[in-house]
Protein backbone atom coordinates (compact mmCIF):
# COMPACT_ATOMS: atom_id res chain seq x y z
CA UNK A 1 0.00 0.00 0.00
CA UNK A 2 1.07 3.57 -0.53
CA UNK A 3 0.45 7.04 0.82
CA UNK A 4 0.17 10.39 -0.96
CA UNK A 5 3.03 12.22 -2.67
CA UNK A 6 3.59 9.17 -4.79
CA UNK A 7 7.11 7.99 -5.52
CA UNK A 8 7.19 4.40 -6.68
CA UNK A 9 10.82 3.67 -5.83
CA UNK A 10 11.49 5.99 -2.90
CA UNK A 11 14.75 5.24 -1.11
CA UNK A 12 16.96 6.50 1.66
CA UNK A 13 19.63 8.93 0.50
CA UNK A 14 22.55 8.13 2.77
CA UNK A 15 22.22 4.37 2.78
CA UNK A 16 21.41 3.68 -0.81
CA UNK A 17 24.04 5.24 -3.06
CA UNK A 18 26.98 3.07 -2.09
CA UNK A 19 24.98 -0.08 -1.39
CA UNK A 20 23.22 -0.15 -4.75
CA UNK A 21 26.43 0.43 -6.65
CA UNK A 22 28.27 -2.35 -4.83
CA UNK A 23 25.60 -4.93 -5.58
CA UNK A 24 25.46 -3.80 -9.22
CA UNK A 25 29.19 -4.44 -9.60
CA UNK A 26 28.78 -7.81 -7.93
CA UNK A 27 26.20 -8.70 -10.55
CA UNK A 28 28.60 -8.50 -13.48
CA UNK A 29 29.47 -6.00 -16.15
CA UNK A 30 26.68 -4.16 -17.89
CA UNK A 31 28.11 -4.86 -21.32
CA UNK A 32 28.73 -2.54 -24.22
CA UNK A 33 26.70 -1.19 -27.09
CA UNK A 34 25.33 2.14 -28.21
CA UNK A 35 21.82 3.21 -27.16
CA UNK A 36 19.23 2.07 -29.69
CA UNK A 37 15.48 2.32 -30.06
CA UNK A 38 13.54 -0.93 -29.91
CA UNK A 39 12.97 -4.13 -27.93
CA UNK A 40 10.71 -4.61 -24.92
CA UNK A 41 11.18 -5.20 -21.23
CA UNK A 42 8.98 -7.84 -19.63
CA UNK A 43 8.48 -7.29 -15.92
CA UNK A 44 7.06 -9.70 -13.38
CA UNK A 45 4.49 -8.63 -10.78
CA UNK A 46 2.79 -10.69 -8.09
CA UNK A 47 -0.27 -8.42 -8.23
CA UNK A 48 -2.53 -7.09 -10.95
CA UNK A 49 -3.51 -3.46 -11.30
CA UNK A 50 -6.89 -2.36 -9.95
CA UNK A 51 -7.06 0.73 -12.16
CA UNK A 52 -4.85 3.38 -13.76
CA UNK A 53 -6.03 6.57 -12.08
CA UNK A 54 -3.82 6.91 -9.01
CA UNK A 55 -6.25 9.32 -7.38
CA UNK A 56 -8.55 6.35 -6.74
CA UNK A 57 -6.13 3.45 -6.29
CA UNK A 58 -3.79 2.63 -3.40
CA UNK A 59 -1.85 -0.47 -4.48
CA UNK A 60 1.72 -0.41 -5.75
CA UNK A 61 0.98 -2.37 -8.94
CA UNK A 62 -1.54 0.24 -10.06
CA UNK A 63 0.70 3.18 -9.20
CA UNK A 64 3.66 1.67 -10.99
CA UNK A 65 1.61 1.03 -14.13
CA UNK A 66 0.08 4.52 -14.06
CA UNK A 67 3.55 6.01 -13.80
CA UNK A 68 4.26 4.95 -17.39
CA UNK A 69 1.25 6.91 -18.66
CA UNK A 70 0.87 9.96 -16.42
CA UNK A 71 3.01 12.79 -15.06
CA UNK A 72 2.83 15.11 -12.07
CA UNK A 73 3.90 18.72 -11.89
CA UNK A 74 6.98 17.69 -9.90
CA UNK A 75 8.95 14.51 -9.18
CA UNK A 76 12.03 13.40 -7.27
CA UNK A 77 15.30 13.29 -9.19
CA UNK A 78 18.04 10.69 -8.82
CA UNK A 79 19.28 12.37 -5.64
CA UNK A 80 15.78 12.55 -4.14
CA UNK A 81 15.47 16.28 -4.70
CA UNK A 82 12.31 17.75 -6.18
CA UNK A 83 12.51 18.80 -9.82
CA UNK A 84 9.99 19.86 -12.42
CA UNK A 85 8.09 17.38 -14.55
CA UNK A 86 5.03 18.99 -16.14
CA UNK A 87 6.06 22.16 -14.34
CA UNK A 88 9.08 23.81 -15.91
CA UNK A 89 9.70 25.97 -12.84
CA UNK A 90 7.94 27.46 -9.82
CA UNK A 91 8.21 30.12 -7.17
CA UNK A 92 7.25 29.79 -3.51
CA UNK A 93 6.28 32.99 -1.68
CA UNK A 94 8.46 34.04 1.29
CA UNK A 95 5.74 33.05 3.76
CA UNK A 96 5.38 29.60 2.14
CA UNK A 97 1.66 30.09 1.50
CA UNK A 98 1.69 30.50 -2.28
CA UNK A 99 3.19 28.48 -5.11
CA UNK A 100 3.20 29.70 -8.71
CA UNK A 101 3.88 26.93 -11.23
CA UNK A 102 5.05 27.66 -14.75
CA UNK A 103 4.05 24.74 -16.95
CA UNK A 104 5.91 23.25 -19.88
CA UNK A 105 4.76 24.41 -23.28
CA UNK A 106 4.13 22.07 -26.18
CA UNK A 107 3.04 19.12 -24.03
CA UNK A 108 0.13 17.12 -25.43
CA UNK A 109 -2.11 14.43 -24.09
CA UNK A 110 -1.65 11.15 -25.90
CA UNK A 111 -4.80 11.80 -27.94
CA UNK A 112 -3.22 14.99 -29.31
CA UNK A 113 -5.07 17.52 -27.12
CA UNK A 114 -2.80 20.25 -25.66
CA UNK A 115 -2.02 20.02 -21.96
CA UNK A 116 -2.84 23.24 -20.09
CA UNK A 117 -3.24 24.66 -16.61
CA UNK A 118 -6.97 23.89 -16.84
CA UNK A 119 -6.05 20.19 -16.53
CA UNK A 120 -4.17 20.91 -13.31
CA UNK A 121 -7.04 22.96 -11.92
CA UNK A 122 -9.46 20.17 -12.87
CA UNK A 123 -7.26 17.60 -11.10
CA UNK A 124 -7.20 19.72 -7.94
CA UNK A 125 -10.98 20.05 -7.96
CA UNK A 126 -11.43 16.31 -8.47
CA UNK A 127 -9.08 15.56 -5.58
CA UNK A 128 -11.28 17.51 -3.16
CA UNK A 129 -14.59 16.44 -4.72
CA UNK A 130 -16.67 14.28 -2.31
CA UNK A 131 -17.68 12.17 -5.31
CA UNK A 132 -14.06 11.11 -5.82
CA UNK A 133 -13.32 8.00 -3.70
CA UNK A 134 -9.76 8.99 -2.91
CA UNK A 135 -7.51 8.50 0.10
CA UNK A 136 -5.27 11.36 -1.04
CA UNK A 137 -7.56 14.38 -0.65
CA UNK A 138 -6.09 15.70 2.58
CA UNK A 139 -3.08 17.49 1.06
CA UNK A 140 -5.30 19.22 -1.48
CA UNK A 141 -7.86 20.27 1.12
CA UNK A 142 -5.14 22.50 2.57
CA UNK A 143 -5.44 24.72 -0.51
CA UNK A 144 -7.60 27.81 0.02
CA UNK A 145 -7.38 29.13 -3.53
CA UNK A 146 -6.36 27.66 -6.88
CA UNK A 147 -6.43 29.39 -10.23
CA UNK A 148 -5.20 29.07 -13.79
CA UNK A 149 -4.68 32.69 -14.93
CA UNK A 150 -3.38 31.56 -18.30
CA UNK A 151 -2.83 28.27 -20.11
CA UNK A 152 0.66 27.73 -18.70
CA UNK A 153 0.42 29.17 -15.18
CA UNK A 154 -1.12 27.51 -12.15
CA UNK A 155 -1.28 29.17 -8.74
CA UNK A 156 -2.20 27.66 -5.38
CA UNK A 157 -2.50 29.38 -2.04
CA UNK A 158 -2.65 27.96 1.50
CA UNK A 159 -4.11 29.43 4.67
CA UNK A 160 -1.10 28.25 6.66
CA UNK A 161 2.39 27.11 5.71
CA UNK A 162 2.21 23.49 4.57
CA UNK A 163 5.57 21.71 4.45
CA UNK A 164 4.52 18.89 2.07
CA UNK A 165 2.81 21.32 -0.31
CA UNK A 166 5.28 21.23 -3.19
CA UNK A 167 5.76 17.46 -3.07
CA UNK A 168 1.98 16.92 -3.08
CA UNK A 169 1.90 18.16 -6.68
CA UNK A 170 3.62 14.96 -7.72
CA UNK A 171 0.06 13.61 -7.95
CA UNK A 172 -0.70 12.59 -11.52
CA UNK A 173 -2.44 15.29 -13.53
CA UNK A 174 -5.75 14.22 -15.13
CA UNK A 175 -7.09 15.13 -18.60
CA UNK A 176 -10.03 17.48 -18.11
CA UNK A 177 -11.41 16.95 -21.59
CA UNK A 178 -11.75 13.19 -21.06
CA UNK A 179 -12.99 13.13 -17.46
CA UNK A 180 -15.11 16.21 -16.83
CA UNK A 181 -18.37 14.42 -17.64
CA UNK A 182 -17.80 11.76 -14.92
CA UNK A 183 -18.80 12.73 -11.36
CA UNK A 184 -16.92 9.66 -10.07
CA UNK A 185 -13.71 9.29 -12.09
CA UNK A 186 -13.16 5.76 -10.77
CA UNK A 187 -16.07 4.69 -12.97
CA UNK A 188 -14.73 6.40 -16.10
CA UNK A 189 -13.26 4.44 -19.05
CA UNK A 190 -9.88 6.06 -18.34
CA UNK A 191 -9.48 4.00 -15.20
CA UNK A 192 -9.22 0.96 -17.47
CA UNK A 193 -7.84 2.58 -20.65
CA UNK A 194 -5.74 5.56 -19.54
CA UNK A 195 -4.67 8.51 -21.66
CA UNK A 196 -1.87 10.59 -20.18
CA UNK A 197 1.08 12.79 -21.05
CA UNK A 198 3.69 10.22 -20.03
CA UNK A 199 6.51 8.36 -21.74
CA UNK A 200 4.42 5.30 -22.64
CA UNK A 201 0.94 4.86 -24.09
CA UNK A 202 -1.53 2.28 -22.88
CA UNK A 203 -2.09 -0.64 -25.25
CA UNK A 204 -3.67 -3.54 -23.38
CA UNK A 205 -4.80 -4.83 -20.01
CA UNK A 206 -5.74 -8.48 -19.67
CA UNK A 207 -7.07 -8.77 -16.15
CA UNK A 208 -5.01 -11.16 -14.07
CA UNK A 209 -2.53 -11.70 -16.89
CA UNK A 210 -0.66 -8.64 -18.21
CA UNK A 211 -0.52 -4.96 -19.08
CA UNK A 212 1.19 -3.62 -22.19
CA UNK A 213 2.45 -0.10 -22.91
CA UNK A 214 4.18 1.27 -26.01
CA UNK A 215 6.66 4.13 -26.28
CA UNK A 216 5.13 7.57 -26.74
CA UNK A 217 6.96 9.06 -29.76
CA UNK A 218 5.81 12.56 -28.80
CA UNK A 219 6.90 12.48 -25.16
CA UNK A 220 8.14 15.89 -24.08
CA UNK A 221 11.40 14.50 -22.67
CA UNK A 222 12.08 12.49 -25.84
CA UNK A 223 10.87 9.07 -26.83
CA UNK A 224 11.96 6.23 -24.53
CA UNK A 225 14.48 3.84 -26.06
CA UNK A 226 12.45 0.76 -25.13
CA UNK A 227 9.49 0.28 -27.47
CA UNK A 228 7.29 -1.62 -25.06
CA UNK A 229 6.84 -2.31 -21.37
CA UNK A 230 5.00 -5.52 -20.60
CA UNK A 231 4.09 -6.47 -17.05
CA UNK A 232 3.09 -10.08 -16.50
CA UNK A 233 1.05 -11.01 -13.46
CA UNK A 234 2.63 -14.08 -11.86
CA UNK A 235 1.30 -14.45 -8.30
CA UNK A 236 3.91 -17.01 -7.25
CA UNK A 237 7.49 -15.71 -6.93
CA UNK A 238 9.02 -19.16 -7.46
CA UNK A 239 7.19 -19.46 -10.79
CA UNK A 240 8.24 -15.94 -11.68
CA UNK A 241 11.87 -16.80 -10.99
CA UNK A 242 11.63 -19.80 -13.31
CA UNK A 243 10.20 -17.47 -15.97
CA UNK A 244 13.12 -15.10 -15.39
CA UNK A 245 15.68 -17.83 -15.96
CA UNK A 246 13.87 -19.22 -19.00
CA UNK A 247 13.55 -15.83 -20.68
CA UNK A 248 9.86 -15.18 -20.09
CA UNK A 249 10.60 -12.27 -17.74
CA UNK A 250 13.41 -9.69 -17.88
CA UNK A 251 12.95 -7.99 -14.53
CA UNK A 252 11.50 -8.85 -11.13
CA UNK A 253 11.96 -8.29 -7.43
CA UNK A 254 13.87 -11.22 -5.97
CA UNK A 255 12.92 -12.87 -2.73
CA UNK A 256 15.68 -12.99 -0.13
CA UNK A 257 16.28 -16.72 -0.70
CA UNK A 258 16.48 -16.16 -4.45
CA UNK A 259 18.90 -13.30 -3.97
CA UNK A 260 21.21 -15.11 -1.56
CA UNK A 261 21.07 -18.74 -2.69
CA UNK A 262 19.69 -19.05 -6.21
CA UNK A 263 21.46 -16.29 -8.13
CA UNK A 264 25.11 -16.83 -7.30
CA UNK A 265 25.99 -19.17 -10.16
CA UNK A 266 28.33 -18.07 -12.91
CA UNK A 267 25.62 -18.72 -15.50
CA UNK A 268 23.16 -16.42 -13.73
CA UNK A 269 25.75 -13.68 -13.32
CA UNK A 270 26.45 -13.73 -17.05
CA UNK A 271 22.80 -13.10 -17.86
CA UNK A 272 21.52 -10.81 -15.09
CA UNK A 273 22.47 -7.85 -12.93
CA UNK A 274 21.00 -7.73 -9.47
CA UNK A 275 20.79 -4.77 -7.11
CA UNK A 276 20.28 -4.25 -3.41
CA UNK A 277 19.25 -1.21 -1.40
CA UNK A 278 17.13 -0.43 1.62
CA UNK A 279 13.62 0.18 0.34
CA UNK A 280 11.67 3.16 1.64
CA UNK A 281 9.13 0.86 3.26
CA UNK A 282 8.36 -1.18 6.32
CA UNK A 283 6.36 -4.29 7.19
CA UNK A 284 4.17 -4.43 10.27
CA UNK A 285 1.66 -6.42 12.30
CA UNK A 286 -1.33 -4.11 12.68
CA UNK A 287 -4.22 -4.48 15.13
CA UNK A 288 -7.85 -3.42 14.78
CA UNK A 289 -7.69 -1.32 17.91
CA UNK A 290 -11.44 -1.51 18.56
CA UNK A 291 -11.16 -5.31 18.87
CA UNK A 292 -11.53 -6.36 22.53
CA UNK A 293 -8.36 -8.44 22.34
CA UNK A 294 -6.20 -5.48 21.30
CA UNK A 295 -7.69 -2.43 23.00
CA UNK A 296 -5.23 -2.74 25.93
CA UNK A 297 -1.77 -1.42 25.06
CA UNK A 298 -0.20 -3.91 27.48
CA UNK A 299 -1.34 -6.67 25.13
CA UNK A 300 0.18 -4.91 22.14
CA UNK A 301 3.42 -4.33 24.04
CA UNK A 302 3.43 -8.01 25.00
CA UNK A 303 3.22 -8.92 21.33
CA UNK A 304 6.20 -6.67 20.60
CA UNK A 305 8.26 -8.52 23.20
CA UNK A 306 7.00 -11.93 22.08
CA UNK A 307 7.88 -11.50 18.40
CA UNK A 308 11.46 -12.40 17.52
CA UNK A 309 12.28 -9.78 14.89
CA UNK A 310 15.84 -10.99 14.38
CA UNK A 311 14.55 -14.49 13.70
CA UNK A 312 12.25 -13.03 11.03
CA UNK A 313 15.03 -10.99 9.43
CA UNK A 314 17.47 -13.90 9.48
CA UNK A 315 14.99 -16.63 8.59
CA UNK A 316 12.71 -14.83 6.16
CA UNK A 317 14.88 -12.03 4.78
CA UNK A 318 18.20 -13.88 5.07
CA UNK A 319 19.62 -10.81 6.73
CA UNK A 320 18.50 -8.50 3.92
CA UNK A 321 16.70 -5.95 6.08
CA UNK A 322 16.74 -4.19 9.42
CA UNK A 323 14.61 -4.34 12.56
CA UNK A 324 11.93 -1.66 12.58
CA UNK A 325 11.19 0.55 15.57
CA UNK A 326 8.67 2.92 14.00
CA UNK A 327 7.30 4.39 10.79
CA UNK A 328 10.48 6.16 9.64
CA UNK A 329 13.51 4.76 7.90
CA UNK A 330 16.89 4.66 9.70
CA UNK A 331 19.38 7.35 8.62
CA UNK A 332 16.66 9.69 7.41
CA UNK A 333 16.37 13.00 9.23
CA UNK A 334 13.02 12.23 10.86
CA UNK A 335 14.12 8.88 12.34
CA UNK A 336 14.37 8.80 16.15
CA UNK A 337 17.01 6.25 17.21
CA UNK A 338 16.21 6.56 20.92
CA UNK A 339 12.63 5.32 21.15
CA UNK A 340 11.60 2.51 23.47
CA UNK A 341 12.86 -0.85 22.15
CA UNK A 342 11.21 -4.24 22.50
CA UNK A 343 13.93 -6.90 22.48
CA UNK A 344 12.77 -10.48 22.22
CA UNK A 345 11.65 -11.40 25.75
CA UNK A 346 8.91 -14.05 26.06
CA UNK A 347 8.89 -13.86 29.84
CA UNK A 348 8.23 -10.13 29.78
CA UNK A 349 5.50 -10.75 27.24
CA UNK A 350 3.86 -13.30 29.55
CA UNK A 351 4.07 -10.89 32.48
CA UNK A 352 2.38 -8.09 30.53
CA UNK A 353 -0.37 -10.42 29.34
CA UNK A 354 -0.93 -11.62 32.90
CA UNK A 355 -1.06 -8.02 34.07
CA UNK A 356 -3.77 -7.44 31.47
CA UNK A 357 -5.75 -10.35 32.93
CA UNK A 358 -4.81 -13.11 30.50
CA UNK A 359 -3.93 -16.37 32.24
CA UNK A 360 -4.11 -20.07 31.40
CA UNK A 361 -6.79 -21.03 33.92
CA UNK A 362 -7.75 -24.36 32.34
CA UNK A 363 -4.23 -25.67 31.60
CA UNK A 364 -4.70 -26.09 27.85
CA UNK A 365 -1.71 -23.90 26.99
CA UNK A 366 -3.85 -21.01 25.71
CA UNK A 367 -4.39 -17.88 27.78
CA UNK A 368 -7.97 -17.01 28.62
CA UNK A 369 -9.94 -14.27 30.34
CA UNK A 370 -13.62 -14.17 31.22
CA UNK A 371 -14.17 -17.56 29.60
CA UNK A 372 -12.61 -16.49 26.29
CA UNK A 373 -9.41 -17.94 24.86
CA UNK A 374 -6.85 -15.54 23.45
CA UNK A 375 -7.29 -16.67 19.85
CA UNK A 376 -7.47 -14.54 16.71
CA UNK A 377 -6.83 -14.60 12.96
CA UNK A 378 -4.21 -12.55 11.13
CA UNK A 379 -4.81 -11.69 7.49
CA UNK A 380 -2.17 -11.08 4.83
CA UNK A 381 -2.08 -11.03 1.06
CA UNK A 382 -1.56 -14.12 -1.04
CA UNK A 383 1.51 -14.26 -3.23
CA UNK A 384 3.82 -12.48 -0.80
CA UNK A 385 6.10 -15.26 0.39
CA UNK A 386 7.95 -13.07 2.88
CA UNK A 387 4.76 -12.05 4.66
CA UNK A 388 3.48 -15.61 4.77
CA UNK A 389 6.73 -16.80 6.33
CA UNK A 390 6.73 -13.84 8.71
CA UNK A 391 3.23 -14.84 9.82
CA UNK A 392 4.38 -18.42 10.46
CA UNK A 393 7.22 -17.25 12.73
CA UNK A 394 4.92 -14.87 14.60
CA UNK A 395 2.44 -17.73 15.03
CA UNK A 396 5.15 -19.81 16.72
CA UNK A 397 6.36 -16.88 18.83
CA UNK A 398 2.86 -16.16 20.11
CA UNK A 399 2.09 -19.81 20.78
CA UNK A 400 5.11 -19.82 23.10
CA UNK A 401 3.42 -17.18 25.29
CA UNK A 402 -0.04 -18.76 25.19
CA UNK A 403 -1.67 -16.93 22.28
CA UNK A 404 -3.31 -18.83 19.42
CA UNK A 405 -3.02 -17.14 16.02
CA UNK A 406 -4.55 -18.49 12.84
CA UNK A 407 -3.23 -17.34 9.45
CA UNK A 408 -5.41 -16.53 6.46
CA UNK A 409 -4.11 -15.34 3.10
CA UNK A 410 -6.34 -13.49 0.66
CA UNK A 411 -6.18 -12.30 -2.93
CA UNK A 412 -5.25 -8.61 -2.89
CA UNK A 413 -8.45 -7.03 -4.23
CA UNK A 414 -10.66 -9.04 -1.87
CA UNK A 415 -8.29 -8.35 1.03
CA UNK A 416 -8.58 -4.59 0.57
CA UNK A 417 -12.17 -4.25 -0.57
CA UNK A 418 -13.87 -6.82 1.63
CA UNK A 419 -11.74 -6.86 4.77
CA UNK A 420 -9.56 -3.75 5.17
CA UNK A 421 -12.09 -1.23 3.84
CA UNK A 422 -14.92 -2.85 5.80
CA UNK A 423 -12.78 -3.24 8.96
CA UNK A 424 -13.49 -6.96 9.04
CA UNK A 425 -10.22 -8.16 10.54
CA UNK A 426 -8.59 -8.93 13.87
CA UNK A 427 -5.03 -8.17 12.79
CA UNK A 428 -3.08 -7.86 9.53
CA UNK A 429 0.45 -8.23 8.25
CA UNK A 430 1.01 -5.53 5.66
CA UNK A 431 3.54 -2.93 4.61
CA UNK A 432 3.71 0.75 3.72
CA UNK A 433 5.74 2.34 0.97
CA UNK A 434 6.51 5.89 2.01
CA UNK A 435 7.21 9.28 0.54
CA UNK A 436 10.42 11.15 1.25
CA UNK A 437 8.49 13.73 3.26
CA UNK A 438 7.81 12.42 6.79
CA UNK A 439 4.25 13.73 7.00
CA UNK A 440 2.08 10.66 7.72
CA UNK A 441 -1.15 12.43 8.52
CA UNK A 442 -3.13 10.09 6.28
CA UNK A 443 -2.00 7.01 8.21
CA UNK A 444 -2.13 8.21 11.82
CA UNK A 445 -4.60 11.08 12.13
CA UNK A 446 -7.79 10.22 13.99
CA UNK A 447 -9.63 12.11 11.21
CA UNK A 448 -8.55 9.57 8.58
CA UNK A 449 -10.44 6.47 9.70
CA UNK A 450 -13.26 6.55 7.14
CA UNK A 451 -13.93 4.13 4.26
CA UNK A 452 -10.98 3.90 1.84
CA UNK A 453 -8.84 5.96 4.24
CA UNK A 454 -5.53 4.69 5.57
CA UNK A 455 -5.96 4.76 9.34
CA UNK A 456 -7.91 1.53 9.13
CA UNK A 457 -6.61 0.25 12.48
CA UNK A 458 -8.46 3.12 14.15
CA UNK A 459 -5.53 4.76 15.96
CA UNK A 460 -6.54 7.89 17.88
CA UNK A 461 -4.26 9.98 20.06
CA UNK A 462 -4.79 13.67 20.77
CA UNK A 463 -1.09 14.43 21.13
CA UNK A 464 -0.24 12.67 17.88
CA UNK A 465 -3.01 14.62 16.11
CA UNK A 466 -1.51 17.87 17.42
CA UNK A 467 2.04 16.88 16.49
CA UNK A 468 1.01 15.84 12.99
CA UNK A 469 -0.39 19.33 12.50
CA UNK A 470 2.74 20.95 13.96
CA UNK A 471 4.98 18.90 11.70
CA UNK A 472 3.21 19.86 8.51
CA UNK A 473 2.67 23.54 9.38
CA UNK A 474 6.28 24.69 9.51
CA UNK A 475 9.28 24.66 7.19
CA UNK A 476 11.64 24.79 10.18
CA UNK A 477 13.49 21.46 10.00
CA UNK A 478 14.28 21.38 13.71
CA UNK A 479 10.66 21.99 14.70
CA UNK A 480 9.49 19.28 12.32
CA UNK A 481 12.13 16.90 13.63
CA UNK A 482 11.05 17.54 17.22
CA UNK A 483 7.42 16.75 16.32
CA UNK A 484 8.24 13.53 14.47
CA UNK A 485 10.64 12.36 17.16
CA UNK A 486 7.86 12.71 19.73
CA UNK A 487 5.36 10.93 17.46
CA UNK A 488 7.73 7.96 17.31
CA UNK A 489 8.04 7.91 21.10
CA UNK A 490 4.25 7.72 21.40
CA UNK A 491 4.03 5.02 18.72
CA UNK A 492 6.68 2.99 20.52
CA UNK A 493 4.66 3.20 23.72
CA UNK A 494 1.22 2.61 22.19
CA UNK A 495 2.23 -0.05 19.62
CA UNK A 496 -0.75 0.36 17.26
CA UNK A 497 1.46 -1.69 14.99
CA UNK A 498 4.30 -3.98 15.91
CA UNK A 499 6.83 -2.50 13.49
CA UNK A 500 8.63 -5.58 12.20
CA UNK A 501 11.29 -4.75 9.62
CA UNK A 502 12.56 -2.45 6.91
CA UNK A 503 13.22 -4.77 3.94
CA UNK A 504 15.91 -4.39 1.32
CA UNK A 505 14.75 -3.93 -2.26
CA UNK A 506 16.22 -6.67 -4.47
CA UNK A 507 15.53 -6.00 -8.16
CA UNK A 508 17.16 -8.06 -10.90
CA UNK A 509 17.34 -7.06 -14.58
CA UNK A 510 18.45 -8.97 -17.66
CA UNK A 511 21.93 -7.88 -18.67
CA UNK A 512 20.99 -6.99 -22.24
CA UNK A 513 19.08 -4.01 -20.81
CA UNK A 514 21.55 -1.19 -20.30
CA UNK A 515 21.57 2.43 -19.21
CA UNK A 516 20.80 1.53 -15.58
CA UNK A 517 22.63 3.87 -13.21
CA UNK A 518 22.05 3.19 -9.49
CA UNK A 519 21.55 6.35 -7.46
CA UNK A 520 19.91 7.45 -4.21
CA UNK A 521 16.56 7.16 -6.05
CA UNK A 522 17.19 3.49 -6.87
CA UNK A 523 17.34 2.25 -10.45
CA UNK A 524 14.04 3.22 -12.09
CA UNK A 525 14.31 7.01 -11.98
CA UNK A 526 15.83 7.11 -15.52
CA UNK A 527 13.70 4.32 -16.99
CA UNK A 528 13.14 6.15 -20.29
CA UNK A 529 16.91 6.00 -20.87
CA UNK A 530 17.17 2.24 -20.44
CA UNK A 531 18.00 0.61 -23.76
CA UNK A 532 19.10 -2.57 -25.49
CA UNK A 533 21.93 -2.36 -28.06
CA UNK A 534 20.66 -3.18 -31.53
CA UNK A 535 22.65 -6.40 -31.79
CA UNK A 536 21.15 -7.74 -28.55
CA UNK A 537 17.50 -6.88 -29.10
CA UNK A 538 15.14 -9.80 -28.56
CA UNK A 539 11.70 -8.47 -29.49
CA UNK A 540 12.55 -6.85 -32.81
CA UNK A 541 8.94 -6.78 -34.04
CA UNK A 542 8.27 -4.07 -31.44
CA UNK A 543 10.59 -1.52 -33.05
CA UNK A 544 9.02 1.70 -34.26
Amino acid sequence: MKIARIVVAALAVVLLAGCAKKEKEAGGAAGTGAPAIGDAIVQGSIGDVSGFLTAVTSDSASHTAAGYVFNGLVRYDKDLKLEGELAESWEVSPDGKKITFHLRKGVRWQDGTPFTSEDVLFTYRKMIDPNTPTAYAEDFKQVTRAEAPDSHTFIVEYEKPFAPALASWGMHVLPKHLLEEYPDISKSPLNKKPVGTGPFRFMEWKTGAKTVFEANPDYFEDRPYLSRVITRVIPDTATMFLELKSGGVDMMGLTPIQYTRQTETEEFRKSFNKYRYLSFAYTYLGFRLSHPLFSDKRVRQAFAYAIHKKEIIDGVLFGLGQEATGPYLPRTWAYNPDVKKYPYDPEKAKALLADAGWKDTDGDGILDKGGRDFAFTVLTNAGNDSRAKTAAIIQQNLAAVGVKMEIRTLEWAAFINEFIDKRKFDAVILGWSLSQDPDQYDIWSSKKTGPKEFNFVGFANDEVDRLLEEGRRTFDMEKRKKAYYRIQEIMAEEQPYVFLYYPDSLPVVHQRIQGIEPAPAGISYNFIKWYVPAARQRYTTFQQ
